[in-house]
């Protein structure tokens, strides 16, 4: 099942409100980013607790575990990324394929409560590592493995809509 709306041309996020989850990317300065991460963290930790955590609504939608899962790695991958953008010149990032990741992971199986626990380490260490980034570093690049290209600050509001987005999924 694919998660993403448009992997091909993702700048879109960036450019209208999402019509699914009514983000707006310039609603907010690029310096609460780390604020949003820690205030979505926190919305998910009351999601992963949930008695229907492991239910799927249909057969085609993750169920609240699942979609947890996706966002622990999210922000885990995120932190990586993030790390490279702002030690190296325009680094390209290894692919990562979401929905391989959850097949191999057997992210249907995966205890809540651990999950719930590092979503929120993830967060915390991806919130700290933006509120830390320097006006002259929000402008560092880098890019996927499939040439989509970011700045430190389209990253960041990249991945603030993705983790937004799946808390409307659930």
């Amino acid at each position: 099942m694919s998660i993403t709306p448009d992997t091909k041309n993702w700048t879109w996020v960036l450019e209208r409100e999402c019509p699914e989850c009514g983000f707006v990317a310039d609603s907010f300065p690029r310096e609460g980013i780390g604020a949003i991460i820690r205030e979505n963290a926190h919305a998910w930790q009351q999601h992963l607790a949930r008695a229907d955590v492991r239910t799927r609504p249909r057969a085609d939608v993750w169920s609240p575990l699942e979609y947890g899962c996706h966002i622990r790695d999210v922000y885990r991958i995120c932190a990586g990324r993030l790390d490279l953008m702002l030690n190296e010149v325009n680094p390209t990032f290894a692919n990562w394929d979401q929905d391989e990741t959850a097949l191999e992971d057997a992210y249907e199986k995966q205890d809540p409560a651990q999950v719930a626990e590092a979503l929120l380490e993830w967060a915390v260490r991806v919130a700290d590592r933006f509120d830390g980034v320097a006006p002259a570093e929000w402008a560092r690049t880098g890019q996927r493995s499939d040439g989509a290209g970011f700045t430190v600050e389209t990253f960041g509001r990249y991945v603030i809509h993705d983790v937004t987005h799946h808390l409307v999924d659930v």
